[in-house]
């Protein structure tokens, strides 16, 4: 048998996995705000759920304890980073660094969902 090398392997779709205290107001949140809809969810209690949005997606996990960590647990890129800014502006979402040019060639913001999670939401310019 061949020796196998990842020269072997095509990576699909990859998603970060949240962690948050109240999976239904985090499902509400990303759903309302973010326009994200739900595509699956396990458990009774709900204890996961599978969100998506164009070619985005999350994976929620309820964990009643969850402390957020200061490091984004996620980076998502869009087409219009000023109009996503002024969509989480207008919806109260509390914004952790503001938008603005970055050295490494994006436009970027990091907003914290309802349980402190931070988010960095990024353009190309």
């Amino acid at each position: 048998m061949a020796h196998a090398t990842l020269d072997d392997v095509t990576f699909g779709r990859a998603a970060p996995g949240i962690c948050v205290r109240d999976i239904q107001a985090a499902h509400d949140f990303y759903v309302r705000v973010l326009g994200f809809r739900k595509v699956f969810e396990n458990g009774d209690p709900v204890g996961f759920m599978v969100l998506k949005k164009d070619r985005a997606e999350i994976h929620l996990s309820r964990k009643p304890d969850h402390t957020p960590s200061t490091a984004n647990v996620m980076h998502m890129f869009v087409s219009d980073v000023a109009a996503f800014y002024a969509v989480c502006e207008a919806n109260g979402v509390r914004i952790v660094k503001g938008l603005k040019d970055k050295d490494y060639g994006q436009r970027a913001f990091v907003f914290a969902d309802p349980d402190g999670n931070r988010i960095d939401i990024g353009e190309a310019v």
